[in-house]
């Protein structure tokens, strides 16, 4: 895989880590979910598809993730949507198609509204939008509501490795940038990924976003046994499928 790795320098910002591909449109993009990178399965198996194919691909790191700089505690949803945008404009042209996993659904989501002209189509697996509302401030214990708002942070449980810092700057930037609750105006063809058995985040959030999408070419596919990561073959081969129709379907 002939890819360029470098860091996106910014003035007052930490650099932003990134691989990209040249090749045909539309660009794929790749945005990876909360506390991942885009060294994941997902993220590698979208950059070799890109390469087989000869389409153009870029992966990157959000501040604080992976080989980015900054620290992981000081990220909310409106900076890291930011962090796309700024890596998107400075090394892309024309078409893309987002493929965002978990958080990184919320925010292709949140990139596709900004761009919405350079919108070719949009692929969630597992999509999380407004999970910092819906999952983590509704589902917190008073108490730890109560620690969060006086501290700043709590660290929480995670079933992926050690315990994630949670600030109220993500719970209450987050809520600046909540979709779920009005239409969401994108027309361009959007298919979500989502696993039945996924214990992280419902898989009827993808339901409820595909319903607030305003366009028509909204498909959802449910895998009964996929978990959160749907990151097994079988679930990965279903993702070069769908990649692969949606592709086609833009003249890729």
């Amino acid at each position: 895989m002939n890819e360029e790795r470098g860091r996106l320098q910014r003035v007052g910002l930490p650099p932003l880590a990134y691989a990209r591909a040249a090749g045909r449109a539309p660009t794929l993009v790749f945005l990876p979910g909360f506390a991942s990178d885009m060294e994941g399965e997902k993220a590698r198996r979208v950059a070799q598809i890109c390469a087989a194919r000869g389409q153009a691909v870029l992966r990157f790191d959000y501040s604080g993730h992976g080989a980015s700089g900054g620290r992981f505690e000081d990220g909310t949803i409106g900076g890291w949507r930011d962090d796309a945008l700024a890596v998107i404009d400075a090394l892309t042209d024309g078409p893309l198609v987002l493929v965002g996993s978990s958080m990184g659904g919320w925010l292709a989501l949140l990139v596709a509204l900004a761009r919405a002209p350079r919108l070719a189509g949009l692929i969630g697996i597992a999509a999380a939008p407004d999970f910092t509302e819906i999952l983590m401030w509704s589902a917190m214990p008073f108490t730890a509501r109560e620690t969060l708002m006086r501290e700043g942070r709590i660290m929480a449980p995670s079933p992926y490795g050690a315990p994630t810092p949670i600030t109220r700057a993500l719970i209450e930037d987050g809520r600046r940038h909540l979709l779920l609750e009005q239409p969401i105006p994108l027309t361009c063809p959007v298919r979500l990924l989502h696993g039945q058995a996924d214990a992280d985040v419902p898989w009827e959030v993808s339901l409820r976003l595909a319903e607030q999408i305003t366009g028509g070419d909204v498909v959802v596919t449910l895998v009964k046994d996929g978990d959160h990561r749907l990151s097994r073959p079988s679930d990965l081969a279903l993702l070069g499928e769908t990649l692969g129709g949606l592709l086609g379907e833009n003249g890729g």
